[in-house]
This record gives structure tokens, C-alpha cells and sequence, in this order.
């Protein structure tokens, strides 16, 4: 998949999630089997702004040719999801979220990956 097509669809996700986690973040914790407290709801509207914001990334920098900014930003959103998938599956084996997680682990593995390899494609 090209950079621009993956900034794109990424972009588009990145805003659903942050809308997600800003407005309603009991769904996903719950889908989680993590209970939601007013503690996780403040620590869960907070990353929403950081979803939001490597969205807007995305969606300007869709375009971009291929440069050492773009490999920075691929790099960037690559470490944070498999930072994400780690702590997922780290959080599954210790009892503190549901196997549902894993879901979100493989996407994040993916994007990952997908980052790493939009560089490489022309």
C-alpha cells in the first residue's frame, strides 16, 4: 500500500478513535473488560487528543514524497503502535484486559508494519 493510501485510512481511524475515546471512552474500556472510572475516563480523554493530533499529521502529510521527514513520521506512528501492541498483549497475559484486546493488537501490529513498508513502495 502507497504512503498517501495508509496516511489516509490511518488518518481516518486516528479520528474515529480520538472521537471515540474523547466522547463515549466506556466503550472501549468496557469491550476491554477494564472498568471505567472517572480516573480512566480523564487518562482516556487525554490520549484522544493524541490520536487526534497523529491524524491531522497523517491527513497533511498524505501527500508528501518520499524524504526524511516522512520516513520520521512513518517511524514515529510505526514504535507507537507496536508500543501499543506490547503493552496490549502484556495487559491480556496479566489479567488486566480481556482477550478482546487482541483485536486492537493485531491492527496495531499491522499499521506497524504497514508504516515500516510504505517507504520502501514507490
Amino acid at each position: 500500500m502507497t504512503f498517501r493510501r495508509l496516511a489516509l485510512l490511518s488518518a481516518v481511524l486516528f479520528f474515529a478513535l480520538s472521537a471515540t475515546w474523547m466522547c463515549a471512552p466506556e466503550l472501549m474500556l468496557t469491550q476491554w473488560g477494564v472498568p471505567y472510572t472517572d480516573s480512566a475516563g480523564f487518562v482516556s480523554r487525554r490520549a484522544a487528543a493524541f490520536y487526534a493530533g497523529m491524524a491531522l499529521m497523517l491527513l497533511l502529510a498524505r501527500k508528501a514524497e518520499a524524504s526524511g521527514a516522512r520516513v520520521a513520521l512513518s517511524s514515529g506512528i510505526s514504535l507507537t503502535c507496536l508500543m501499543l501492541a506490547t503493552l496490549g498483549i502484556v495487559e491480556w497475559q496479566s489479567g488486566a484486559a480481556t482477550a478482546d484486546i487482541l483485536v486492537a493488537v493485531v491492527l496495531e501490529a499491522v499499521l506497524a508494519v504497514a508504516f515500516l513498508l510504505s517507504n520502501k513502495s514507490k
